[in-house]
């Protein structure tokens, strides 16, 4: 038996907080009456509805996929292009990726139907450690690399602090490459911090997610997560311990 709004937001339909409100509304059917207590529980042989629309209820699962470059981490394009969700051809369910890395950018991507899941690594407040790897046009000073590690203004507030460590430069070429770690999930954060201190981003690879890596995996690739890793992001999420 699980609660009403954890089987909504399972089904990916919305976070648990969002179902809650639904529930409260009138919105909501078990078994075909109107429930609006957030305490009910339900089992596998209760029928959900949602508007009137039947809750799919599948079991949930997790992905690890390293997403290359070129792909949208979305579930559609309505320009035609290649998504996230394209690797996943013969999955009979319905997943969607938790959070996104952009266009350019590849790397290590999370995609799920659990949507509790999903919402509780996306919430701000949970902080779950991201490591990039930039290749930058121009070499950064060790006082714009400090910049970085004490926060960047952006038009859209102050970055926290991150873990800035350079890894090669090409006086020739002038370029560099910089490990960076962050906790937030700003859009297109990495490459605006860069551009903040004069360097422009000519490719960006996310390496890790908390403790997962993309070790044994080729572009395009994925795996399942273990049940034992999906046990310890929620446990670092609730503990703020993603750092």
């Amino acid at each position: 038996m699980e609660r009403l709004q954890k089987v909504i937001a399972h089904a990916g339909i919305a976070s648990r907080r969002k179902a809650e409100q639904l529930i409260r509304q009138g919105k909501v059917k078990v078994n075909g009456k109107v429930v609006t207590e957030l305490g009910v529980k339900v089992g596998p042989q209760d029928k959900v509805e949602v508007d009137g629309i039947p809750v799919e209820r599948e079991e949930p699962v997790y992905y690890l996929l390293y997403k290359p470059r070129g792909v949208i981490s979305s579930v559609k394009d309505d320009k035609g292009r290649k998504v996230v969700t394209d690797f996943f051809k013969e999955l009979d369910k319905r997943i969607y990726p938790i959070g996104r890395l952009d266009y350019d950018t590849s790397g290590l991507l999370l995609l799920t139907n659990d949507g509790d899941f999903a919402n509780l690594l996306m919430h701000p407040r949970y902080e779950i450690e991201k490591v990039y790897i930039a290749k930058v046009k121009g070499i950064p000073t060790r006082e714009q690399l400090k910049q970085l590690e004490k926060g960047i203004m952006l038009e859209d507030g102050m970055t926290a602090p991150a873990k800035v460590k350079m890894l090669s430069l090409n006086k020739q070429k002038q370029t560099a490459i910089i490990e960076i770690h962050i906790h937030e999930g700003r859009n297109r954060q990495v490459r605006r911090m860069f551009e903040a201190i004069g360097c422009k981003v000519m490719k960006l690879k996310r390496e890790r997610y908390a403790f997962l890596d993309l070790k044994g995996l080729n572009p395009g690739e994925y795996r399942e997560l273990t049940p034992h890793e999906v046990k310890r992001l929620r446990a670092l999420a609730l503990s703020g311990g993603g750092k």
